[in-house]
This record gives C-alpha cells, structure tokens and sequence, in this order.
C-alpha cells in the first residue's frame, strides 16, 4: 500500500506543477479558436473569432506562428480542465486510502492483539524479516578468497564490496551476497548483492566491476551484463552497478545518494 500511496503522490506532485506552468500560459494566446481542415493530403488552417462563425478566417503558411499558439490554446484549455478532474480524483483517493486500508487493520490493533494475531497481508517489518531468513544458494567458487569483513557479520571478495555492504547495512537496506539467480539462457549467475527495496517488496541486483583496466575483465563484464539484459535484468529496471578503475576509484558518496534515492 505505501507503494501505492507513493505513486499517487507522486503524480499529484506532478500534475501542481504541470498546472502551475499552464497556468502561467493563461491570457497569452491570441483569440479565438483553430480550425482545422483536410482535404486529402492537403491541411489547411483557419482562425474562427465569432461562435456562430463556422468557416474562420484562412491563415497563410507564413504565418504558421499563429496556428501554433491557437493550437497549443486550445492544448492548454483541454488539459486543465482534464488535469483539475483528475487532482480532484487523486487527492480523494490519497485521502481515504491514507486513513482507510486493509494494511492497517492490523496496525491499529492494540499490541497485546499483534503479538497474538497473524496478519493476512505481511508487514514490512515481517516481509523484510521473512525475506532476510529465506535460504540461497550461494557462489561455491573460492569461498577461501572472502577476507574482507563486513559490519553484518559475513566475509567478501573485495574491499570495495566490503564498503558497498556497510553502506547498505548502514542505510537499513535489506540484501543478499552472491545469490545465485537462473538465466533465462540456463546459466546461473551470481550477482554481487541482491537488494530488497522494502517499500515496492522487489529486489534489485546490484553489480560492483572493480577491474575495468583489464581488458579481459571488461570483457567479461559485459557479456555479463547482455545475459542479464536477455534474462529481463537491466539498468532502469532492476539492475544497479558501481565500478571503479586504477584512475576512477569507488565514488562511495555519490552511489549512497543515487541509493537514497532509488529506495526512499
């Protein structure tokens, strides 16, 4: 449900500020409305100033300026009357789903009924937990090759995952270490992290490629990346990645704001 109230508001955000421009448009159009007529491939266009008038007055291709400013009033009349319907509608809907959701039936129960009750629709709290609980299989190569400690407890292959982990442990962000994910294309692959966005309950792969100077690694890494791509996995959707090179090292600060954002 918060996913769903987050979408809402969102789009509420959107349409003020899209009514808020157009409304800055008010008054600036000439008079009058636009006519549009067609005769075969032919468009001809015509400025009507009266109501009863049914034809207009024909403007010339050299004053094209014109029939866009008409057209963009007669845009601009449309949408906010449309975009007023709709905040209208939105804002309601905000409204009651915010006081009045099956999520909250068991959140109002006193904490003597939560302890002894069994929500039909989980928790954030109990997905992320039931999720953090859930066995994987791991990447059995070279376990002997994770030294480096994470705040969490486990052992990684690299420093810079070690700080990656800390900032998701840091940030409250649920996730995984080298679990095994099928490929549509039958391999099995073993992304760096697999991360829990607790809001939408979707996980998202992250991928940290630490040795792009060497060809044969960067080679690697995108042939990677193209069987993520052809499995439904890609930058957008549900795919992260940080990198780093002898002479770009791990920009840490700028990857935990980009995750901020993302999971907010």
């Amino acid at each position: 449900m918060e996913g769903l109230l987050k979408c809402i508001k969102e789009r509420i955000a959107m349409l003020k500020k899209a009514i808020a421009k157009a409304e800055k448009e008010s008054g600036s159009f000439p008079e009058g409305r636009l006519r549009v007529s067609r005769n075969g491939k032919q468009v001809r266009y015509y400025q009507v100033l009266k109501k009863s008038d049914t034809i207009g007055e024909y403007i010339k291709k050299a004053n094209m300026t014109l029939v866009g400013k008409l057209a963009q009033k007669d845009y601009h009349e449309r949408f906010l009357k449309d975009a007023y319907v709709e905040l209208n509608r939105l804002e309601k809907v905000f409204a009651l789903l915010s006081c009045e959701n099956a999520d909250l039936t068991f959140d109002n129960l006193s904490e003597e009924r939560r302890r002894l009750a069994v929500p039909y629709i989980a928790t954030e709290e109990m997905f992320t937990e039931t999720w953090l609980a859930k066995p994987f299989r791991t990447n059995p190569y070279m376990p002997e090759a994770k030294i480096y400690d994470t705040r969490r407890g486990e052992k990684v292959r690299s420093k810079s995952e070690a700080i990656l982990a800390d900032m998701f442990y840091d940030l409250g962000i649920p996730y995984r270490y080298e679990e095994m994910v099928q490929l549509r294309s039958g391999k099995k692959a073993y992304p760096d992290f697999t991360l829990l966005n607790t809001k939408t309950r979707e996980e998202v792969y992250f991928e940290h490629f630490g040795l792009l100077d060497d060809e044969d690694y960067r080679g690697e890494a995108l042939r990677k990346l193209e069987e993520y791509r052809r499995s439904g996995i890609f930058s957008g959707r549900n795919l992260m990645f940080s990198y780093e090179t002898e002479g770009i090292p791990l920009d840490i600060k700028g990857i935990r704001e980009m995750i901020k954002i993302i999971f907010k």
